[in-house]
């Protein structure tokens, strides 16, 4: 945060200045706020020292009636900043929760394994703290000194009285402020660690049941829990504890300016009305303090969130606007392309060049853990690479916008992710107003229109989240009509096989062929030589570096045999072929 350029820092800063007329508005509405406030000191001064001595009851009436009035619209002044504050807060949000979520979609691409959630929910801590009277607070603070010179006014032994517990209260300001500080900071990690763990719990959920793994799993998240609760409890200890303080110190301070008050009646220096018009000022002037330390801890989070917030969008600037390009249809380059895991320098895969036309498709092949994943995000944009540059029709991906390049790549991941929607919605990448028969499109190529029409309710069958109404080998299919919707001119998949059938492995080879027919460029990440059957060329990838490239049958007789364990690959390549043979007939 200190080492952020100025212009960094004052992202978030700009979208609250925005909002400067209507905090201007508050500003006005706490200053009309605080005068009324006057109001009870200046009718009990009135009331002890002309309508108790006068005995005037129509002069009690008229008071009654005109103070009634001052209070109502102090009540209603005071109703309408506080809704203008959370209105302050929903506006904030609603200008910097696009470049948020954005964020959160950006850091585990960036920085690997991060909270990516923390964004939005110190998003959430920004907006709900303009909803609460920790703000108010300091919108009164700075009318302290006039209620302060009242004080000294009605005698200047009052006001050193009153001058003296506000100094005491500014104290334990300062105080909470130290003591809480650090507690602070450290119950946001432990947040975030405990999160962590329960988010691993519940995506792993099947595996933790069916391995007994749960009480391990509840163990580190009770260890996780513990260390939350009593970083929280450290903290509320902190502010609670100053905070019953100060508010035993306003009561304190109040009884001794009604004291002090009556020492000065006693010696003929004061009136009765001022015992009791001073012991409301006072306690009005400290209220501010009061409140300040009761929200202290609000304050705290919110001041964290924002700090963090704004070194977050200033290490992550919006991307910029970037000239559109025309469709690519013609070459898919790879120039000395080493990439490395997001958040972690080492490179996985090194120095990897090659070249593929409209119409080829790339078989991809290697020992496990030799980088093949990490190079096709790189392909598709994912990764960015440490080094080199991947190129469509000879512009590097990030010539592209995001927006721009997804129209014109399909991807299908190691571990397919659906969304909770239908199936058309997911197919369809949650787009609005395309084409809905580019849908059933994409389900014919990946073979997958007679499994989805199946279903009791067919595209709009509802999946929930990720997917988790069908199985796996359903996921990966709807998957690849994914990817190849809107036929993409480059098509990654990645052990798009792995869950499939027979029936799913022709339909796999006849969508591969079906791209490269109409001039896409195919590329397939594969364990299960069956899969190579519809490419015809293999780049062979070992240790993160590149051995060989080429035409398939020139590359897969010589390498396959020392990089895979399969009986007979060149049977497996046939029965691929025969697959593609079957579907044509």
């Amino acid at each position: 945060m200190a080492n952020a350029p100025p212009s960094a820092r004052s992202e978030i800063s700009q979208a609250l200045r925005r909002c400067a007329g209507s905090l201007l508005g508050i500003g006005l509405f706490s200053a009309a706020v605080n005068l009324l406030m006057l109001t009870g000191s200046i009718f009990m001064l009135q009331v002890y020292d002309r309508v108790i001595p006068s005995r005037s009851i129509p002069t009690l009436v008229g008071l009654a009636i005109l103070v009634a009035g001052l209070f109502a619209i102090q009540g209603g002044l005071d109703l309408i900043r506080t809704r203008m504050l959370a209105r302050v807060g929903a506006s904030l949000h609603e200008r910097v929760a696009g470049r948020v979520f954005d964020t959160t979609l950006r850091l585990p691409l960036l920085r690997g394994d991060v909270d990516a959630g923390q964004p939005l929910r110190d998003l959430d801590q920004v907006r709900s703290f303009f909803g609460t009277g920790g703000p108010l607070a300091f919108f009164d603070l700075p009318w302290l000194p006039l209620y302060l010179t009242l004080c000294f006014l009605f005698h200047p032994l009052i006001g050193w009285t009153a001058l003296g517990g506000a100094g005491i209260l500014v104290m334990l300001t300062l105080l909470t402020e130290i003591l809480s500080r650090r507690g602070a900071a450290q119950s946001v990690a432990l947040a975030s660690q405990r999160q962590a763990v329960a988010d691993a719990a519940r995506r792993n959920a099947e595996a933790v049941t069916a391995m007994g793994m749960g009480p391990a799993v509840a163990a580190r998240w009770r260890e996780a829990d513990r260390g939350y609760v009593a970083g929280q409890s450290g903290l509320s200890d902190v502010t609670g504890g100053l905070g019953a303080i100060s508010k035993m110190l306003r009561m304190a301070l109040q009884s001794a300016v009604l004291g002090v008050g009556a020492y000065l009646v006693i010696q003929g220096e004061a009136s009765g009305g001022i015992i009791i018009a001073s012991s409301i000022l006072s306690a009005r002037a400290l209220a501010p303090v009061e409140l300040a330390i009761a929200n202290w801890r609000g304050f705290l989070a919110t001041r964290g969130a924002w700090r963090r917030l704004d070194a977050l969008l200033g290490s992550l600037p919006a991307a910029a606007e970037r000239q559109t390009l025309r469709p690519p249809g013609s070459t898919l380059t790879v120039q000395g392309v080493a990439v490395a895991p997001a958040g972690n320098p080492r490179l996985v895969v090194r120095d990897i060049s090659f070249q593929l036309q409209g119409g080829a498709g790339l078989g991809i092949i290697g020992p496990s853990g030799s980088g093949k994943s990490c190079l096709v995000r790189a392909l598709v944009g994912v990764w960015q690479p440490a080094r080199g540059r991947v190129r469509l029709d000879g512009a590097a991906l990030d010539q592209w916008s995001p927006e721009t390049l997804g129209r014109h790549v399909g991807y299908l991941p190691q571990d397919v992710e659906l969304f909770a929607g239908t199936i058309a919605q997911n197919i369809a990448r949650f787009r609005e107003g395309d084409d809905p028969d580019l849908v059933i499109q994409a389900a014919m190529l990946a073979g997958v229109h007679e499994l989805i029409l199946s279903l009791d309710q067919g595209y709009d069958t509802a999946i929930g989240d990720r997917g988790g109404a069908l199985s796996a080998g359903q996921r990966q299919r709807v998957g690849l009509a994914r990817a190849l919707y809107g036929d993409p001119f480059l098509v990654v998949l990645d052990e798009p096989n792995s869950n499939l059938d027979n029936e799913g492995e022709a339909a796999l080879t006849r969508a591969l062929m079906n791209v490269r027919e109409r001039g896409g460029i195919a590329v397939v990440v594969a364990h299960r030589p069956s899969a190579l059957a519809a490419l015809d060329h293999v780049l062979v990838i070992a240790g993160g570096e590149q051995k060989a490239f080429g035409p398939k049958d020139q590359v897969l007789g010589a390498t396959v045999r020392t990089l895979q364990p399969v009986p007979n690959p060149a049977v497996e390549v046939e029965r691929g072929q025969r697959a593609i043979a079957g579907g044509a007939s």
